[in-house]
This record gives C-alpha cells, structure tokens and sequence, in this order.
C-alpha cells in the first residue's frame, strides 16, 4: 500500500507527518526574481494555482477529464451527489436524498434554495435536463463514455424538487455515476458543447484569457458556506521546475504535477493521486493483432526500473489499471516481470510466423500527463527496440493527443502505442472496464466479446459478488487479451505556499475544490 499524505523530503530521509498541511522551512532562492507572468506579492484574498496545462474546455460534461474536471469539478459546477474520498461514502450535495423505488427506477430529492450564477434557480427540470444532455445527446460527453459507457437511461422532472432517473437494466451505483454529472442550467446549449459553463458552485468565471489565465470570482449567491478565498486564479506552465520556482519565489500559492528533481524543496508535498500510467496498444493493427508482441512489450519494459529512476521511487510497478482500494481489483495480478530474453523470444517467434515486426510502431505521448512523460516513453522507446521492434516517438499537447485517446480514432496512422494515465477517483471498476477494455469502449482501441461479457456481468452484479466478478474480468484481460502495457500506480506532488492551507488527497488530481483551501493563520 503506497504511504499517506506527507511533506516530502527530496533526499529521502524520514519526515515526520504533519496532521495539517501548512509547509514551512527555508525558500529555495531562484537566479531571477519573476518566473512566468504572474505578479509576485498577489492579494491575500486570492490564491493561486499554476497547472501543467491550460484546460482544453471547461465544458461539464467533460469534467471527466483530468485538465478540465481540477477547474470544473465543484468549484463552478455541481453534481447532484458527490463521493468523499477518504472514506468512499456518497455524500449529498444538489440532492440532499435518493432512493431505490424499483430495480430500474431512482428518485432524487433536490436541495432547496439553489440558484445558478445566472440567478436562474436550480429546479428538477435543470437536474433533468443535464443528465440528458450529458448521457444522451450527439454532443459526445467525456462523462458519458467514461462513466455510462452504452447505459440507456431517462431523467424526468416529477415535481419542482425530485427527479426521476430511470435505466433499462438494473445499476446498482447510479447514484455515484450520478456523482460525475455536473449540473448546469437549462439554458446551456443542448446540441453543442460549450467553454464556459454557468453553474451552481461556490465559484463563477470572471475572466479567461486564452493562453494567459483564467479567474474564478466567489458567486455571491452561493448556497452553501463561502469559500474562504474570494478569488482563484489559474496561470500553467508546461515545465515543473517553472511551476516549483513560482511557489518558492511567491508567485504562486500551489502548484501541481511535480517531479522530485523538479525543487520544490521544502514546498514539496506527497500524495497518493490513484493514476495508473499505462501505453494503450492498437491491437487491431500489425504488429500489435498479435498477442504475442503484446506480450514481448509487456516483458521488455523495465517497471521498476522506470519507477526508480524516471519516477524518482515515486510509485509502484502495476499490472493492472484499478488500483488497490478500488472494488473489482485483482490483488493477484502483479506487474508483469522485466524479462528480455522472454521478450525476444516471443518477438522472434512472430516473426518466423510472418507477422511483420519490422513496421514501425510509434508512440502517441502526452506532454505533462505526468512528470518526466517524454523521458518515460523513450525508456520505454529503448526497450521496445532492444526487444526487436521498430518504435517512434511523437509527443504531443493536449488537445491533438485527445484526437488519439477518444473515438473515433484517427484513420491514417499504422499501429501506435498511447501514453496514458487512467485515476479512478469513483472507487468502482465500472468505471474503467467498460470504457477502457470494452469493445466499444469511449477509450478502447480493442475489446473482445469474451472480455465484453464478463465486464457486462461485473457491472449488474452487487456486493462482493460484484468485486468477484470484476476481478475475474481483469484476470481475462492480463491472460487472454493483453490491451496494455500497465507501467505504475502513481504518486502525485505538488508545492504549496506557507500562506495556504491545504490536504491534498486521491482525487486532487482529477478535482481540486477551491473551498478546501484557507489562508494560514
């Protein structure tokens, strides 16, 4: 089990752990005095955080996303429930209650009082009206592969205050699917997505400046509790020594998707982010329709070694995309073992079969996906070639490399290995099976009608025969299909200003609510 939130300590010696995250110690000095266009000495009333990356789009139903959901996510807009990831419960948060009337019918019960930053107030027909808008339009929602896959549900507005959300077949988790729809008004485009969302959260957009920075004003109209910071602003900076200097020089308050060497120092702060970083392979194209080169990558490829060294230790070699804590993980699945000669053999053995090893594989990366991306894909570019392959690299920025991780896929391009990262934030394996490994998956490049059917009934199953069954579709997968090539669980860093206080936990990476952060005292 990876070890809990703590300061870390970039030379490795023992840190005591602290209860609250208020880091101090010595600022690590910069040769210059401004790094990036943020003002240094910013107003105390607002905190400010520098990303890896712009957000392609703010849009809702897209908040899956990891670039867009850590804005998005219950700072402008709101889910009708929301999980805490501490303990896995589901809290109340649109909805103050629900229920189970029949096997494929839900009822929500709407807070009262709620109004969106438009002053419009939050009614059952808004509720409705997002939840249609994100599983069952032509719009293409993220939310909606990564979390209903080929679901088919209604949501209907019974009264004012209470929904009715009903499914074809019985889902036991609805209420957490539910958890990733991010509500918004019914005057937001139903047949487009849009960039900047109105919602119900604690925080309304003031200002984006492309390519610049983008600030959040708190909504005075909020319903809950108000936020302690008045105003967020968020700038990016694709290299995480830019992003580590501004906090240690004070023109940023946290920064995050740090590396060790990256120097942070004492601003440093470790956190489990539930990522699993893992290269998706093309297995509808030659080479990579053969299992057996499927296999040969997975044994070329040194996770430990990669943990070690790219990772700096941070992590811990997978076998598997659901991680440890997640329902439907497999504890008998290791990470495969690095073994060369195995790898050439099976490389040699294809060959001889007349599969064409020779073409060329490339490598879709993504830069900032994590830290150290680039050097970890041409680790894993060294490996592949030893092992006899022909491998390329093309790195690209986010928007051109969700081209690659969303159907439809590009058409003219021969078989790739994609850089990816899977957090699954939910706690279920629904969330990953079926839009990952199912055959028509939002994110999957291969599926089989075997693996099809077991996650199928993995997903109407409850209990711990649902953790049963979910854990042999995984097994079926490492054994029978081999889609990926699974790296690590990863462990997240960020930096963090002496004048902020905050306690990062599984999900920042995906969702970081701007009301949990305070100025110290």
């Amino acid at each position: 089990m990876r070890s809990p939130l703590r300061v870390l300590n970039t030379s490795r010696s023992p840190v005591p752990r602290v209860a609250a995250i208020v880091v101090t110690g010595a600022v690590l000095l910069t040769g210059a005095c401004s790094v990036g266009g943020s003002e240094a000495g910013a107003a105390a009333d607002t905190v400010r955080i520098v990303l890896p990356e712009e957000p392609p789009t703010l849009e809702p139903c897209d908040a899956s996303l990891t670039a867009t959901g850590r804005v998005t996510r219950s700072n402008i807009t709101e889910p009708l429930t929301e999980r805490v990831p501490e303990t896995g419960e589901l809290e109340p948060k649109l909805a103050t209650e629900w229920a189970q009337n029949e096997p494929t019918s839900w009822t929500f019960k709407l807070r009262e009082g709620v109004k969106f930053h438009d002053g419009t107030p939050l009614t059952a027909e808004a509720a409705a009206f997002s939840i249609e808008r994100t599983v069952n339009s032509d719009i293409g929602c993220n939310v909606d592969g990564y979390v209903f896959g080929d679901s088919e549900l209604t949501a209907t507005a019974v009264d004012d205050t209470t929904v009715e959300v009903t499914t074809a077949t019985p889902d036991p988790i609805l209420p957490l699917r539910l958890s990733f729809v991010e509500v918004v008004p019914t005057s937001t485009d139903a047949e487009a997505k849009v960039r900047q969302p109105v919602g119900t959260g604690p925080y309304r957009i003031e200002q984006w400046n492309q390519g610049v920075n983008l600030r959040l004003t708190a909504f005075d109209g909020y319903w809950g509790e108000a936020p302690p910071f008045p105003t967020a602003e968020y700038v990016w900076r694709s290299e995480g020594s830019i992003r580590a200097a501004m906090v240690s020089s004070g023109e940023a308050d946290i920064a995050v998707g740090l590396a060790p060497a990256d120097g942070a120092g004492d601003r440093a702060v470790e956190y489990p982010n539930n990522e699993t970083s893992y290269l998706r392979m093309d297995a509808t194209k030659a080479p990579l329709n053969d299992i057996r080169v499927r296999q040969a990558i997975n044994y070329a490829i040194d996770k430990e070694g990669m943990v070690a060294s790219v990772f700096s230790g941070l992590g811990q070699p997978a076998g598997q995309v659901v991680p440890e804590g997640v329902t439907g993980h497999n504890p008998d699945i290791a990470a495969w073992p690095h073994d060369m000669a195995k790898a050439k053999s099976l490389i040699a053995q294809a060959r001889a079969d007349g599969v064409p090893v020779d073409t060329a594989i490339k490598i879709i990366g993504r830069n900032g996906i994590y830290p150290k991306a680039a050097e970890a894909m041409e680790v894993a570019q060294n490996s592949l070639i030893e092992a006899g392959l022909k491998v390329e690299i093309q790195m690209l920025d986010v928007n051109a490399w969700l081209e690659y991780l969303l159907r439809p896929f590009p058409t003219d391009i021969g078989p790739t290995l994609l850089q990816a990262q899977h957090g699954n934030q939910a706690g279920d394996a629904a969330f990953t099976m079926g839009q990952i490994y199912g055959s028509d998956g939002a994110q999957s490049s291969y599926g089989t009608a075997e693996l099809d059917a077991l996650i199928e009934e993995a997903e109407l199953a409850s209990g711990p025969d649902r953790q049963a069954k979910f854990a042999e579709a995984l097994a079926y997968q490492n054994e029978n299909v081999v889609r990926d090539a699974v790296l690590a669980h990863m462990t997240g860093i960020m930096a963090l200003s002496p004048s902020v206080t905050y306690e990062p936990n599984s999900a920042t990476n995906d969702e970081m609510h701007l009301a949990e952060m305070h100025p110290a005292s």
